[in-house]
């Protein structure tokens, strides 16, 4: 078993559930690399055997069984830029509260590593919605892929922005709001969610546009085919707007056309049985349950 380990470097509550996960992983045949600053950290707070180290630019490649992240969500789509079109199939151990992505409990990690022996596990593939505007080549280079959102909102003012919006370079509609989500089944639980956008399977071959805060109330989010090419064009009173991929975010000045469209790879996700998609929106929402007392 090829195991690659991730963390954020501020998370130290994460280090004593991964000696645990080491501890486990050493019961079987295995390589483990860790990701080189979170490996500074676990080697700072334990005397630990020396294991060999990741970036996200050299380390990995598709030969690895599983790519384990500790944290939130916010870690695992960092986790994403880690990855990218490598293929290897990405777990969450959640160390703070729950998340939809990052669903394993830190109290059950040594299940990361028993469950997936068993294979008591499905890998589902999660569809990515990528940016294809060359004046935002500088600022996001190769990562110019989402796994929730791309979102487009005003920058530097209270003023609502004007988004002109293209399907297929069919006009949609100009939305007059603080911004625009194109959201991926996967997002459909993060930034859209929030704003009143519908929740989706993640297996679902479909794309959702949520407007943030519109002026007009019938803008209403909007789920279109994962295959449509969307066009958008921003205007306002100020200069610049901003444009964010996840969490990975720049300034683009108004009038520039925006493309995006559906990634050509996706990102794979471990969904162990006993950590199902249906599960965790039961528990995340509450839904099942009588609130009445």
């Amino acid at each position: 078993m090829k195991v690659a380990i991730y963390g954020q470097t501020y998370q130290d509550n994460a280090i004593e559930y991964l000696v645990e996960l080491l501890d486990e992983l050493h019961k079987e045949p295995s390589e483990v690399f860790i990701e080189k600053d979170f490996y500074e950290l676990y080697s700072k707070l334990e005397s630990s055997e020396i294991f060999p180290t990741f970036t996200m630019t050299s380390g990995l490649n598709s030969t690895f069984d599983m790519f384990v992240s500790f944290g939130g969500d916010g870690t695992i789509l960092r986790a994403t830029t880690f990855v990218k079109d490598l293929g290897i199939p990405i777990v969450g151990v959640n160390t703070g509260r729950l998340g939809f992505l990052s669903t394993f409990k830190k109290e059950d990690v040594r299940k990361v590593v028993q469950e997936f022996k068993e294979e008591a596990y499905t890998i589902v593939e999660r569809s990515l919605v990528q940016l294809n505007t060359k004046e935002l080549d500088v600022e996001f280079g190769d990562l110019n892929f989402a796994l929730n959102e791309i979102t487009v909102s005003r920058k530097d003012t209270t003023s609502m922005i004007t988004v002109e919006t293209y399907l297929n370079n069919e006009y949609l509609t100009s939305y007059w709001a603080d911004g625009l989500i194109i959201s991926t089944p996967t997002g459909s639980t993060g930034y859209s969610l929030s704003c009143g956008g519908p929740v989706i399977v993640p297996t679902a071959k479909s794309l959702v546009l949520t407007p943030i805060a519109p002026h007009n109330l019938n803008a209403r989010p909007l789920v279109i085919s994962d295959d449509t090419v969307i066009r958008l064009k921003v205007s306002g009173r100020e200069e610049n707007h901003l444009v964010s991929l996840d969490s990975r975010i720049a300034s683009l000045e108004n009038g520039q056309e925006i493309t995006i469209s559906k990634a050509p790879f996706t990102i794979k996700m471990i969904e162990y049985t006993s950590e199902s998609f249906l599960k965790t929106l039961r528990n995340k929402l509450l839904w099942g349950e009588d609130r009445r007392n």
